[in-house]
């Protein structure tokens, strides 16, 4: 089984919607994936899922399946020394590496901030959820990988957002979100690639084999959104801080 996990395409916040760019971006993300044979697709219910997904569907002559859980991760904390309350996925660094805990894929909810919060139980809403779905296309968890009750090399997407894709990234490959979401970085309409591998019989894990690929944009000669990264350095103050 091939799961590719879609992050939408350069967002226009204030609408949940598309920027210009990103409907561009979405345009090229559907030529991608027009050319590949696709069981299904599942797409977040915010807008500017809908709207990258809109072009691949329409273009392919399909329809997906939205899922509640696949909407932007929501949980909000309070961190240590701020003022009211934030995502619990955007931290500077110096502040969140000094906890030993977040490094640890158990550990991390254990931190205060996430106790506080309704972090463990949006968690596991998203990651029980995954495991449906995964289940319901052959692949049921068990364990620390996936027991393969109908093994298959079907393509399935999900269109969604950068927060939620590290969720079921760290689910899947068994890791602390935290890493992910902070050491990790998906442009718009980039495309991260998992596969499963079954190397004794019956027993499956899914390989990273791409994150967050912009290959498309590229053969469209166009450069990956800034969204979602900050200042490559803090004296260019024309990128996010």
């Amino acid at each position: 089984m091939k799961l590719l996990i879609v992050r939408h395409a350069d967002p226009d916040y204030s609408i949940d919607s598309l920027t210009p760019t990103g409907w561009k971006e979405a345009a090229l993300l559907a030529e991608r994936l027009s050319r590949l044979e696709i069981a299904a697709f599942y797409v977040s219910p915010l807008g500017r899922a809908k709207d990258t997904a809109s072009l691949t569907l329409k273009k392919m002559g399909r329809t997906a399946t939205e899922c509640p859980w696949l909407r932007e991760f929501s949980a909000p904390i309070h961190k240590p020394g701020a003022e009211g309350e934030s995502i619990p996925w955007d931290w500077l660094p110096a502040d969140w590496t000094a906890e030993p805990r977040f490094f640890d894929r158990d550990a991390w909810l254990e931190a205060e901030p996430m106790r506080a919060g309704s972090v463990a139980e949006q968690y596991r809403w998203v990651t029980g959820s995954l495991d449906e779905l995964l289940a319901a296309h052959g692949y049921r968890r068990q364990g620390e990988i996936y027991r393969a009750e109908r093994p298959n090399t079907d393509t399935v997407v999900l269109f969604c957002h950068f927060g939620v894709e590290c969720v079921l990234l760290s689910r899947m490959l068994n890791l602390s979100p935290m890493v992910l979401w902070h050491g990790f970085c998906a442009a718009p309409s980039s495309v991260t690639t998992l596969v499963t591998e079954e190397r004794r019989e019956g027993e499956a894990y899914f390989r990273l084999n791409a994150f967050g690929d912009t290959s498309h944009l590229y053969a469209g000669g166009r450069e990956p959104s800034f969204a979602a990264r900050f200042c490559e350095m803090y004296s260019l103050t024309d990128q996010r801080h």
